[in-house]
């Protein structure tokens, strides 16, 4: 049986996560033991990891490092596959800036604010909108092209290489709010996205179902 953690540094919507994949686990029948932790241990033990991140940023960093878990997440994170959700996804980054915060420094860009010229555009963005994919990648499977997913944020994912179509370009779909922006990515073992999967239905928990089975 496989480990499923899903890391439990302070900050998070944990349990609904969580339960989002206790429900595919038992739905397919799937041999993994889903479990939510603060246990540095725990988190190296595991299989898969999932790292969510809810709030502030300053806050989500600070929390990760005052529970000494940054280590153990950065081991995971190179090793093993790797689910970020929302801030947990932006912490993988350089820098915030919310409190010039610096992130993990896993992928190369900056998190930034929403700053939309369309005032009829409120921020935090907040709702059900489209995500377009822009590469193939195995957890997209089965999950349409230009599906809604439920996104809750006032900063977003700037990779460095956003703008580029090199190999090296992280950002595997977009959403459009007041401009594109990067809704999800992946590279190697790692997977993000902005939106909250467990509270976008059933392409949510295809989503969730598609990273049990990845093996990349």
């Amino acid at each position: 049986m496989q480990k499923l953690v899903v890391v439990d540094y302070g900050m998070g919507n944990l349990r609904s996560v969580a339960k989002a994949f206790e429900f595919v686990v038992r739905k397919r029948n799937l041999a993994f033991d889903v479990s939510i932790s603060s246990s540095p241990q725990a988190v190296r033990d595991a299989d898969r990891i999932v790292f969510p991140g809810q709030g502030a940023m300053p806050d989500c960093m600070r929390y990760l490092r005052e529970s000494g878990l940054e280590d153990a997440v950065r081991e995971s994170a190179a090793a093993k596959p790797f689910f970020g959700v929302c801030v947990g996804m932006q912490m993988l980054f350089d820098v915030s800036e919310e409190g010039n915060t610096p992130g993990l420094g896993i992928f190369a860009g900056r998190v930034v604010r929403f700053r939309p010229t369309d005032r009829t555009l409120k921020v935090p963005h907040m709702g059900w909108n489209e995500v377009v994919q822009t590469q193939q990648h195995a957890l997209f499977k089965s999950i349409v092209d230009a599906e809604r997913f439920y996104f809750v944020h006032s900063y977003f994912c700037a990779p460095i290489d956003f703008a580029t179509n090199s190999a090296n370009n992280v950002t595997t779909a977009l959403t459009n709010y007041g401009g594109e922006f990067t809704a999800a990515i992946g590279r190697d073992n790692i997977f993000g996205t902005q939106f909250h999967p467990e509270k976008s239905h059933h392409a949510g928990l295809k989503l969730y179902e598609n990273f049990l089975h990845w093996n990349p």
